[in-house]
């Protein structure tokens, strides 16, 4: 059975040619100097990398539009921030403030519905006086006009609505999602999600509009270790986030055509790494050796392997996948992340060589992509890696864990056909001779690659909307 949530949004579209497009979009730029003032942006980050990296490149890129930029960060998050910005080669046009989030020390960061609450309760109460001595620097010259916040700091926004300060949405993952989190409420009311869990009544296919891809019940994004606490949470959430007149998504609208049929908040702005990269580096040291190793491989020879910041493999899963990479007898790229200075828990096998590789703890991920000798990435399809993925035309195999990781497989494999996934045996276990059958699938299938090309191609056509669409909202915090 499926379900229609939501109708049609209509939006229109001026298609001009490219060449009035650029030029709209250049005389919309020049203008910004002059026709009003120099709006000032509070961003807000949930303080995790997935959160804070996609929003440290959007303000970079408002930067360059000629506003001013304030960044809050927690204060264990500030001390790694002002390292990077300090070796990070240009002045960044980004601010760095910072008050406590109230996670203690010895507590562990990946109890995300500790860190949630704690920073809920106690950024709250300090925000309000932040604000009042930001504004005090400039003698009320150039008082925040915007705060700007990704999920899971919706409170801001409210606290924005009180004080009479604009808010928008920066979602730090796909268009798509943020739409299914949307339709939570639609959902319960159809019958189809429990109103306390969240877990499907019945068994069955969710379509959120006529024109997005049919989903899995499972492929929702609040489906997750804590599953309870986070889909009353993103309920309560998306109360607060609707406060925000714009949601901005790093995204395209050719690249999730449907979901934007499904609010007129969403505001497609991506693909932001083809607009800037950000002068502030990555919160963790890079391992930029792999550069130099990969300049020494043979074109389109290289698989790359990384499952993001927050995700990792269990010991019995781990030892297939390093021994599916001796197997393959190609050359990779694989980062094990260390956690806290200890090794993720989990040790190589005995028999393992890894001589054709190069493991890292963490990595340039955006120049692996685009490098020459990159052939696939094994990914847990977070979204950040997603659109750099595609950006680049490197083919996926897709390897999801949870929350939209899932949603993101389907775009990956169902829609636009640029990868494959793994199928797990009885046990539950994705072995290492499917790991190999399926890179070596993808690496001979010269339709995926043509159409990871032109993919590549239409993403960077589409820069021009996403220039358009950030001097609209550079344009609506100046009113």
């Amino acid at each position: 059975m499926v379900i229609y949530v939501h109708q049609e949004y209509i939006i229109n579209i001026n298609y001009l040619s490219r060449f009035q497009y650029i030029q709209v979009v250049h005389q919309s730029f020049s203008s910004l100097h002059t026709d009003m003032g120099i709006p000032h942006f509070l961003a807000i980050p949930y303080p995790i990398l997935g959160h804070m990296n996609p929003l440290l490149q959007f303000c970079e890129v408002l930067g360059k539009y000629n506003c001013k930029i304030t960044f809050l960060s927690s204060d264990e998050n500030y001390k790694k921030l002002i390292k990077s910005s300090a070796s990070g080669g240009q002045e960044s046009h980004v601010k760095l403030v910072s008050l406590p989030d109230g996670v203690d020390p010895e507590d562990d960061r990946k109890d995300q519905s500790k860190v949630i609450l704690t920073t809920t309760n106690t950024m709250r109460a300090k925000l309000p006086k932040l604000i009042e001595d930001i504004n005090a620097v400039d003698s009320g010259n150039n008082n925040i006009s915007c705060i700007i916040v990704t999920k899971n700091m919706g409170w801001a926004l409210e606290l924005a609505h009180q004080l009479g300060i604009k808010g928008a949405l920066f979602w730090p993952a796909s268009a798509t999602s943020l739409a299914s989190f949307n339709s939570i409420q639609a959902l319960i009311d159809a019958g189809f999600l429990d109103s306390e869990t969240g877990l499907p009544i019945k068994t069955r296919e969710i379509q959120l509009s006529s024109n997005l891809p049919l989903m899995e019940a499972a492929a929702m994004p609040w489906y997750c270790v804590d599953n309870a606490f986070f889909f009353l949470h993103m309920k309560q959430e998306m109360q607060k986030v609707n406060l925000g007149e714009w949601w901005l998504c790093n995204t395209t609208l050719d690249l999730e055509a449907g979901a934007f049929s499904t609010s007129p908040k969403l505001l497609p702005v991506g693909p932001l790494m083809a607009i800037s990269d950000r002068n502030i580096s990555s919160l963790w040291e890079e391992d930029k050796t792999c550069l130099e190793w990969l300049d020494q491989q043979q074109p389109q020879s290289v698989i790359y392997v990384s499952f993001g910041s927050m995700v990792s493999t269990k010991p019995n899963q781990f030892k297939e996948l390093a021994l599916a990479l001796d197997l393959l007898n190609r050359p990779f790229i694989w980062v094990v992340r260390k956690d806290n200075g200890y090794e993720v828990g989990n040790a190589y096998p005995d028999e393992f060589k890894g001589k054709q590789g190069k493991i890292v703890s963490w990595a340039p991920q955006k120049k692996i992509l685009s490098h020459p000798a990159t052939a696939c990435f094994i990914s847990h399809c977070g979204w950040n890696s997603t659109i750099e993925g595609v950006y680049n035309g490197v083919p996926f195999l897709c390897w999801p864990f949870c929350s939209d990781q899932l949603m993101n497989k389907t775009y990956i494999c169902d829609v636009w056909k640029v990868g494959l996934g793994f199928d797990m045996d009885q046990n539950g276990l994705i072995s290492k001779g499917e790991i190999k059958n399926k890179v070596e699938q993808l690496l001979e299938d010269e339709q995926i690659k043509g159409r990871s090309c032109k993919l590549m191609e239409m993403l960077i056509k589409n820069k021009a909307e996403g220039d358009k669409n950030l001097n609209k909202f550079v344009n609506w915090a100046k009113e």
